[in-house]
């Protein structure tokens, strides 16, 4: 009975002795509140068992903006404290550890640990009058900065070399609710490893719930030992763009069925838009073309291909192109280019909106070819009835003289050609009744030319003023036309007569 009594009393008082041990540790470990007078704080400390928040002073809750500090691991506390103290350790270490802020050398943080309490404290020297007032008024301007970051609607946030947010405003945790990612842990918007460590842009696009995808244009900054990010919503940007490529396409489709080469420049002269017809016509590679050359690479193909004409003087066809684009670029560039191999292009320069030039070119060497033959045929019909000796004139339907041979001219002291109006039926009749005696004809011969009704062919005889008698025959030729002939005397229908063939 007395052993038990004996190892009773040696329990109790072990375990009196372990209570005296934990109240020595816990006095020593807790958080002690500073009074403050005027500008002194209270102490920042925050008291940890195994590394977990047990106890904090009011101003540690404050500076980590967090109401109640108890409860939060030492994985917490670090990351809060990161921007200032970047050398925390992951584990508390045994014994006492000083850690100074990166940006201010006159605060530092202590760590001591002893078993698995550990104690966590702020120093920080008392500011000056000058140091506090300067305090408030930069206090006051990041209040304003802040809430300007806060209530931003562009995503902002920062991560650090390992790729990891670390920080990010209210505009970005929406973003990643919106797109289905864990606030601070998934980044929703999928950036490339920078490679340099200068600014960039990135055009990002992030899927939607309802099937659709935002745009993003994010500016990369590197900053401390990280990047801050800033994305800015580019939504009806890419959707003008696509306007644009789609009505550029719709554009091209319409284009590849002419058949004229067109050719588009933009403002910085590099060739934006093409058609078939223009690889056809120039003989230019598809894939040059393709690589959007500039405007004086382009006409020097084609002038080494031989679809141009070559330039007298080469050295001064950079200048002549220049000249070229400011008449395209006014509206009043139109050429006609003779290839040696016997093509003919028109060449027609259109300024286009935002400074952009726009070239036609035409194959018109059918065109020429068949003006050229028929003006070969016009001459030959010509000096064919200039071997006639008698004077021919042909009028047409509606009574203008079209065609006339020499002797026409010679009889009648005319030339139709140098006149500066057009000769009609009643100025030649008026011709020839002045160089005639008196007829009845004239009024007739008239309507005869003028009338769209069916008509037979008519001779009447006619006497000049000299007393030489000759014989004008009228006929009705092709498409309405009248052909009139003065021929010397034979025999002739009465005048009498005309007017019945006139009205038959």
């Amino acid at each position: 009975m007395n052993e038990v009594v004996a190892i009773g009393v040696g329990i109790g008082a072990g375990l009196a002795v372990l209570a005296g041990f934990a109240i020595l540790s816990w006095y020593k470990f807790k958080p002690k509140t500073t009074p403050t007078f005027g500008l002194i704080t209270p102490q920042i400390a925050i008291l940890f068992k195994e590394n977990v928040v047990i106890d904090s002073t009011e101003s540690a809750s404050d500076i980590l903006e967090q109401t109640q500090l108890k409860g939060t691991s030492w994985t917490e506390i670090k990351e809060a404290l990161s921007d200032q103290f970047p050398d925390l350790p992951d584990v508390i270490p045994a014994g006492v550890s000083n850690f100074i802020a990166e940006n201010d050398t006159e605060t530092t943080l202590t760590l001591t640990k002893n078993k698995d309490v550990a104690r966590l404290e702020v120093h920080s020297k008392p500011l000056s009058s000058e140091k506090a007032f300067e305090y408030r008024r930069k206090d006051a301007r990041n209040q304003k900065l802040e809430a300007a970051i806060e209530t931003s609607p562009n995503p902002i946030w920062e991560m650090d070399q390992k790729g990891e947010v670390v920080w990010h405003n209210p505009a970005y945790a929406q973003i990643c609710t919106d797109t289905g990612n864990t606030v601070g842990r998934d980044c929703p918007f999928e950036l490339a490893p920078p490679t340099t460590n200068s600014p960039r842009s990135s055009r990002v696009s992030l899927p939607c719930g309802d099937g659709s995808r935002r745009w993003y244009e994010v500016s990369s900054r590197p900053y401390n030992f990280g990047w801050m990010h800033f994305a800015c919503s580019i939504d009806n940007l890419v959707e003008a763009e696509m306007a644009q490529r789609n009505f550029v396409q719709t554009l091209t489709k319409t284009f590849a069925h002419l058949p004229i080469g067109l050719a588009v420049f933009d403002r910085e002269r590099r060739l934006v838009l093409f058609n078939p017809a223009l690889v056809d016509l120039t003989h230019l590679p598809v894939d040059f073309l393709s690589s959007k050359p500039n405007l004086l690479s382009f006409f020097d193909h084609m002038r080494e291909n031989r679809m141009m004409p070559e330039p007298k003087n080469y050295s001064t066809w950079k200048e002549k192109l220049t000249n070229v684009v400011s008449a395209a670029r006014e509206d009043r560039y139109c050429e006609t280019w003779t290839l040696p191999s016997g093509l003919t292009y028109k060449i027609t320069g259109r300024p286009h909106p935002d400074g952009a030039v726009a070239f036609l070119i035409e194959d018109i060497s059918a065109e020429i070819s068949l003006t050229r033959r028929f003006r070969s045929e016009l001459e030959l019909t010509q000096s064919v009835i200039d071997c006639f000796e008698d004077s021919v004139a042909v009028f047409s339907r509606l009574g203008v003289l079209t065609f006339s041979n020499s002797a026409y001219r010679t009889q009648w002291k005319c030339d139709p050609d140098s006149a500066f109006a057009e000769v009609t039926i009643v100025d030649a009749t008026k011709d020839w009744q002045a160089a005639c005696t008196p007829s009845p004809i004239w009024s007739e011969l008239r309507d005869f030319v003028l009338t769209l009704r069916d008509r037979s062919a008519w001779t009447v005889d006619l006497t000049l003023t000299n007393g030489e008698a000759i014989q004008c025959h009228v006929e009705p030729v092709a498409a309405g036309a009248t052909m009139v002939k003065f021929s010397s005397h034979q025999q002739a229908i009465p005048a009498q007569n005309i007017s019945q063939l006139a009205n038959s």
